[in-house]
């Protein structure tokens, strides 16, 4: 096929040899598988930010450190140097998120780099060489759904505990190989403990999980594994290879509206008869 214009100069700079063809093509970036010597990799070209359409981009950012004070008052202003630097954070954020969950046990692609706006990564296969299947494309046994899932909870364990919610989990963002499941698509991964939104994200990463895996064994349907890691990660307590169970019981200290309004209206009650005892007194 035609070279794309953004894998050009990784051609030229002798990073990849050559373009077999388009892979994906998503609302974040397109993918194409490459050859680089004797292996077959691909290449995640990122779109640029008008061309993108990944919804609540900011809900993702927040809390991302940025070391250099000039770069990360440039973003605050928004300058055209500004965006073009929030771009490269965006884009780098994939790469380092592939480097620490990889080294925390996580199963991910292994990344190569990236280099102006294109990441380049191991490229998912069966052992046939097939590009491997995302996770929504496979159909499964209750007992290999149940098997997987808990491997999932344990991935997104993992995650947690290096610090990093996923927050776009889903069917659509994890890949099934012949060894299971491999998480992909990191760019909008957020900091656990920076970011307001981190606490609902995990939820909705848990609940996709639990939803698809549900279909095969219904029984997930109705776990609560995503309050129940968060419980854990807010006390302290969450560490690799802990034991979850997918219950998780609400606190009885939630407050009760009703009780505490009827708690306020006997108050008031008891003072206006206070108020109504002291006048008639001061009437004798």
């Amino acid at each position: 096929m035609k070279t794309p214009k953004r894998l050009q100069p990784l051609i030229e700079d002798g990073l990849i040899d050559g373009v077999i063809g388009q892979l994906m093509s998503g609302k974040e970036a397109t993918v194409y598988t490459v050859r680089c010597g004797s292996e077959i990799r691909c290449a995640k070209v990122y779109k640029e930010a008008a061309k993108r359409s990944f919804k609540k981009a900011t809900q993702y950012q927040e809390g991302r450190k940025v070391r250099n004070s000039r770069r990360a008052r440039a973003m605050e202003k928004n300058s055209k140097y500004g965006r073009k630097q929030q771009e490269e954070t965006w884009q780098n954020a994939e790469v380092d998120a592939l480097y620490l969950l990889a080294n925390a046990g996580v199963r991910v692609p292994k990344p190569y780099g990236c280099f102006d706006g294109v990441l380049l990564m191991e490229l998912v296969t069966d052992d046939s060489g097939d590009v491997a299947p995302r996770l929504g494309d496979v159909a499964m046994s209750a007992e290999q759904a149940l098997e997987d899932h808990a491997l999932m909870m344990d991935y997104v364990v993992l995650m947690l505990c290096a610090g990093i919610v996923h927050g776009d989990l889903s069917e659509f963002n994890v890949l099934v190989d012949d060894y299971g499941p491999v998480i992909i698509d990191l760019p909008q991964a957020v900091d656990a403990s920076a970011n307001n939104h981190a606490e609902s994200m995990l939820y909705r990463d848990v609940d996709n999980m639990a939803h698809y895996y549900g279909q095969f064994a219904p029984e997930l349907l109705n776990s609560q594994y995503g309050k129940e890691i968060w419980a854990l990660y807010e006390d302290g307590a969450l560490k690799p290879g802990i034991e979850l169970s997918g219950n998780f019981a609400e606190s009885e200290e939630a407050s009760d509206v009703d009780g505490v309004l009827e708690e306020i209206k006997a108050v008031l009650m008891e003072e206006q008869k206070r108020q109504e005892r002291l006048a008639e007194d001061n009437e004798q």
